[in-house]
């Protein structure tokens, strides 16, 4: 094995293991999405105005967009050195990483995509072993 990598990605964080040589390496990427938008101030309104204390839609959107951005740069990062990338997770994360691989010219890397139920670092760890072992 030469430095294979198996990731398992959400939006909220990303499980990266790596296969050498001389053995292997787990590391936790932690996103700062947030998915649903939050009310400003201690507590609710009551009344007309509580809509306002909500983001609107695009603006929300724009800044999720943004941090997802940076949080996949930051994967990314981690992955440049790797000859071959087995990408699996529950969401569309793994897709969106996948695509935005191919803008950065490291799609050919991606070796497999699959969609999984969240695990631990430890099951995640079995699976890329039992993925580069076949």
């Amino acid at each position: 094995m030469n430095n294979q990598l198996g990731l398992w990605i959400d939006h909220q964080k990303a499980v990266i293991v790596s296969m050498t040589e001389t053995g292997e390496k787990i590391q936790e990427i932690r996103s700062e999405v947030e998915t649903q938008p939050r009310r400003s101030g201690d507590s609710p309104l009551k009344g007309d105005y509580e809509a306002l204390q909500v983001p609107a839609d695009d603006s929300h959107q724009k800044f999720l967009t943004q941090n997802l951005n940076i949080y996949y740069d930051e994967v990314i990062d981690h992955l440049r050195d790797a000859k071959s990338i087995f990408i699996f997770g529950p969401s569309s994360a793994k897709n969106e990483l996948k695509e935005r691989l191919s803008r950065n010219n490291l799609g050919v890397k991606v070796v497999g995509v699959e969609t999984s139920d969240s695990m631990t670092n430890l099951q995640i760890a079995a699976k890329v072993r039992e993925f580069f072992v076949e």
